[in-house]
């Protein structure tokens, strides 16, 4: 009698112990606190996590680099601003924007190569560009070749004023923290 009672506490103790184990994550950080007891696992500095809980900690903590715009997103963006300037037809939209596409591909590339200096790099993407407004305005009648070279220089009008926007606000930004410092 007294073996019989013995194992039915042994059995009711291990039954018991597994499932308060199991609520605690059973040592695979699936419980409640990831190993970690009651919370989300990430207490005490994520001590003591593992697994999924630590991979999304080093997620967090690397800084994100920023995502490359494919070559033909940004090209179809150009074109979609040049057309009501420019006044192309669809068949024109397309053949320009793989040219800008190509173009835009191929000078990533030359300034990725390391093999070549600053200067080499920038005569050769200044070929690229001559090329590539070559290719561009074989696909425009005369009227349209004086509207897209109108467009092209009003965007880099643009882009120089921005880039002399950033410089002031950095500037201002700048002289700012110079007086907080001198007080």
């Amino acid at each position: 009698m007294k073996s019989i009672q013995s194992i039915i506490l042994l059995v009711f103790g291990l039954l018991c112990y597994t499932s308060v184990s199991a609520q605690y994550g059973n040592g695979y950080n699936n419980g409640y606190g990831g190993g970690n007891g009651y919370g989300n696992g990430r207490g005490m500095g994520g001590m003591g996590t593992t697994g999924m809980d630590r991979s999304l900690m080093q997620a967090q903590s690397t800084p994100k680099k920023a995502k490359e715009v494919p070559a033909e997103e940004i090209a179809a963006q150009l074109v979609e601003q040049m057309k009501p300037e420019v006044k192309l037809d669809e068949l024109q939209a397309i053949a320009i924007t793989n040219v800008l596409a190509d173009s835009m591909k191929e000078q990533g590339v030359l300034l990725k190569n390391e093999s070549s200096n600053q200067d080499q790099k920038i005569e050769q993407i200044n070929a690229l560009r001559e090329a590539t407004n070559k290719k561009i305005t074989a696909f425009l009648n005369p009227d349209q070749v004086e509207k897209y070279t109108t467009f092209m220089e009003n965007l880099k009008d643009d882009k120089k004023s921005k880039s002399k926007k950033k410089k002031k606000s950095k500037d201002s930004k700048e002289d700012t923290e110079a007086i907080k410092a001198k007080e």
